[in-house]
């Protein structure tokens, strides 16, 4: 069955920086778009990136020009690079399979945790 497994979260001083992973099994990876979601407390799911099965990727406004998605096919391996971040991006992100248009109805990971806060 599909699993995504999220890691990578923490808590961070605002300007810091993390990097998140997620580890992809029981589908074929490298044929998917994937992407990141996040919930922050009390608010829905919000779409932060996505990328294709090469290297094209999207940005929400928020996120851009401080966030870089990437993957590596060979280790089912999605990444997040989040720099620069502001209290604002604390919430639980998430991996899911599918672009911006169609995470919705894919699998989701379990989540990792980004608390941003001094």
């Amino acid at each position: 069955q599909v699993q995504l497994v999220g890691s990578g979260g923490g808590l961070v001083q605002p300007g810091g920086s993390l990097r998140l992973l997620c580890a992809a099994s029981g589908f074929t990876f490298s044929t998917y778009f994937m992407t990141w979601v996040r919930q922050a407390p009390g608010k829905g799911l919000e779409w932060v990136s996505d990328i294709n099965n090469g290297s094209i990727t999207h940005y929400a406004d928020s996120v851009k020009g401080r966030f870089t998605i990437s993957r590596d096919n060979a280790k089912n391996t999605l990444y997040l690079q989040m720099n620069s971040l502001k209290p604002d991006d604390t919430a639980m992100y998430y991996c899911a399979r599918g672009s911006a248009l169609t995470w919705i109805s894919n699998p989701r990971g379990q989540g990792t945790q980004v608390t941003v806060s001094s």
